[in-house]
This record gives structure tokens, C-alpha cells and sequence, in this order.
């Protein structure tokens, strides 16, 4: 029998909660390796990747000679890499004769290998080859659109496949709400063939429209590439079900005399007994019974000489 142990101090059980799985996951972090050979284009294509991502993003510069993706054996490295950093996305360049400029971009379902994708990188744009102002450069941390143009993102499976990787990688942390404020940058995939897919990096400009939306106007600041797609792999059926499985909702418990309403918000019934106010006890020294007392006793005075009178007189 396997035995767990259980953690003794509080730095690592605090760890480990933060790797345990939750009904809500927050952004997934991403993973940059590099193999044995890696020309100058690969690992300026690395390092944009990394600046673009260095909020949730590792980067390991040594070379990697016993990662060998789409291989029997090749891809326990990876797997190892993925548990020590907790990164369930990985980026992955090498490069050789048969395939140059290589990037193997995959995910990690319970840091085990998902699904692969591979592409090739070609008439890469680096960011210090693009003029504009700086002032418009998208600040740490801001929320990025994603723009998938063309109908071969919704015909051609590699181009399918290649769509849900690039949001993994590109989009950070899901939100419910967003900030105009903190919108900043557009990412542009545009299918120019079956198999190739233009990627470009925006800034946004806000005008003046006339009305509470403003216009928008984009401004290439790079970096800028074609994807070529090489190779792809998709993970099995039995695996994609149990890694789209989700948490049943808690129902919750109904609340007795509690209404929502859409305008007035939430609403609450009181119910008051009646008030027997005739057999309430009041206390002896109450500003009213002393009131009472002292009209009482002018009465008495004013009829007490009448009776007198009466007397005499009779």
C-alpha cells in the first residue's frame, strides 16, 4: 500500500494547496524550454515570448538534450518539468536541417502530457524593429483580445487545434468582469492558408467616437511571425472527457421569507406578533404614572373645600 505523508510545516502545506485542484482555476503558467540547437531567430523568438508572458511564465536557458517531443520515451522530461514548476503550458524550440525554427507548443493535463502541437517560425518581426509611440506600450498585467481571422480556423482541424492552444497560451487568467482602462493590446491570428497562420501583436488607440464606446485604432508594435503547422497530436477520448469533467454545483439552500428582485435587489418578510400593550408592565418610576400622581392629587385638593361648605351649610 502507498503511503502519504502529511506535511509538517506550514510553508509547505500552503504549497501544496495552491497546486491542489480548485473549481476555479486561475491563470495557467507557462513553461519556455529550449533543446540542444537553437538558432538566433529561435531564441529572440523565446525571449519575446517570455517578455510577453513574464508575469506567468519560467524560462529555463540550458539546453535540454533529452526532450524529444512526439517520441516514445521523449517526453518523461517534460512531464518532470512540468510537476517541479506547476506549468500546465510549455513552449518548446530546437532546430535542425530537416526542421528549422522548430516550436513545439503543448499542454499538460495532471502534469502529463495532453495534446502537441508543432509549428514552424518564419519572416519573424522582433519589437525594437517597430516604430511607435511609446506611450502606447501596454502596461504589466493588462487583459489582451484575441482576434481569430479566417474561415480555415473553423474547417481545417490542425488550424482548430492550433486556435485552442494559442488561447491557453496568450489570454492569462479567465475574469468575469474587465475594465476599459485595462484593455491594451490585441493579438491578430490570421489563416492565410490550410496550414499557415500570420501572428501579430497590436497596441490599442482610443478616440473620440461621439458616443460612451470609443474607436479604436490599432498600432502594430510587434513581434510579428508565421506559423507554418508541422505536426499536431490530439489527446485521446477517454483523457479529453475526464480532463473537461467539472464540479456539480452546490445547490443551494433556500433561505424561508427572502426574495431577489432584479431592480430593488434582495427583499426580506418580517413578521411582528401583535403588541398586548394593555398587560405590559410598566415600571414605578415612569415620568407618565408620576404625571398621573400629581393630577390625581390636584383633583382631590380642588374638591375637598366644596365638601366643607357643603357641610356647614347644611
Amino acid at each position: 500500500m502507498l503511503k502519504f505523508k502529511t506535511p509538517k510545516k506550514g510553508r509547505v502545506k500552503r504549497e501544496l494547496e495552491k497546486r491542489a485542484p480548485k473549481l476555479v482555476e486561475t491563470g495557467k503558467k507557462t513553461l519556455i524550454l529550449q533543446g540542444t540547437k537553437t538558432s538566433n531567430v529561435l531564441n529572440t523568438v523565446l525571449s519575446e515570448i517570455f517578455h510577453l508572458k513574464r508575469d506567468n511564465a519560467i524560462r529555463y536557458t540550458r539546453k535540454n538534450d533529452s526532450i524529444r517531443p512526439f517520441e516514445s520515451g521523449g517526453e518523461t522530461s517534460l512531464e518532470f518539468f512540468s510537476l517541479k514548476t506547476d506549468c500546465s503550458i510549455f513552449v518548446y524550440g530546437s532546430t535542425s536541417k530537416k526542421r528549422p525554427d522548430n516550436l513545439v507548443i503543448g499542454r499538460t493535463y495532471d502534469h502529463h502530457i495532453y495534446d502537441l502541437i508543432e509549428v514552424g517560425v518564419e519572416n519573424f518581426k522582433r519589437m525594437n524593429s517597430f516604430s511607435y509611440d511609446k506611450k502606447l506600450a501596454p502596461q504589466a498585467g493588462s487583459k489582451p483580445f484575441i482576434v481569430f481571422s479566417g474561415e480555415a480556423f473553423e474547417s481545417v482541424d490542425e488550424l482548430k487545434h492550433l486556435k485552442e492552444v494559442l488561447l491557453d497560451l496568450l489570454r492569462g487568467e479567465v475574469v468575469d468582469n474587465l475594465n476599459l482602462a485595462g484593455l491594451g493590446r490585441v493579438y491578430v491570428c490570421t489563416a492565410i492558408s490550410s496550414n499557415r497562420v500570420f501572428l501579430t501583436h497590436c497596441a490599442m488607440r482610443l478616440k473620440k467616437s461621439g458616443t460612451i464606446v470609443p474607436r479604436i485604432e490599432l498600432v502594430e508594435i510587434g513581434p510579428s511571425m508565421d506559423f507554418v503547422v508541422r505536426r499536431h497530436r490530439l489527446p485521446n477520448e477517454s483523457l479529453r472527457k475526464e480532463a473537461m469533467k467539472t464540479a456539480k454545483d452546490k445547490t443551494h439552500k433556500k433561505i424561508k421569507n427572502v426574495s431577489k428582485d432584479a431592480l430593488q435587489g434582495k427583499l426580506g418578510k418580517i413578521y411582528i406578533p401583535d403588541q398586548k400593550i394593555g398587560e405590559m408592565a410598566l415600571p414605578n418610576k415612569s415620568k407618565g404614572v408620576k404625571r398621573e400622581r400629581r393630577e390625581a392629587k390636584m383633583k382631590n385638593s380642588n374638591n375637598e373645600p366644596s365638601s366643607k361648605k357643603q357641610k356647614e351649610d347644611s
